[in-house]
């Protein structure tokens, strides 16, 4: 099936996938070839792509997909390649985003630190794929 990524700034990806997994808002999907049509909001995590036996890894943080039989499409507000990540830029906001959430201060963001908290995991996670 076809795979295309696309974000505001360029066409991340652009080929044919035997299988795309990542996270949603409901739960992690798998897809293959022939799936329903469905449609779905993207929620940060580990996006896996195999092509032939071999499978990518890509830091994918928010967006929407749209699942065809033939084609999925993400749309994507970030997505980086391992080799895109700096790991000790992510393990900084790891800290501050956990900083945050700690201190429980009525002038902090839950909602904005949790989200930061999550993408800075996410690129963790990522970056020691490579």
């Amino acid at each position: 099936m076809k795979l295309t990524i696309v974000t505001p700034d360029r066409e991340f990806f652009n080929e044919d996938v035997d299988m795309v997994e990542f996270n949603t808002t409901e739960g992690e999907l798998g897809i293959y070839p022939n799936h329903v049509p469905l449609t779905v909001i993207v929620k940060p995590g580990v996006l896996k792509i195999t092509q032939g036996g071999e499978v990518r890894h890509a830091a994918l943080h928010a967006g929407f997909v749209q699942i065809l039989p033939e084609e999925v499409t993400i749309l994507a507000e970030i997505i980086e390649w391992p080799g895109e990540i700096d790991e000790n830029r992510a393990e900084a906001a790891r800290e501050r985003a956990q900083g945050r959430l700690s201190s429980g201060g009525s002038d902090i963001d839950m909602i904005r630190a949790e989200a930061a908290l999550r993408r800075s995991i996410t690129r963790i996670r990522v970056s020691e794929l490579r």
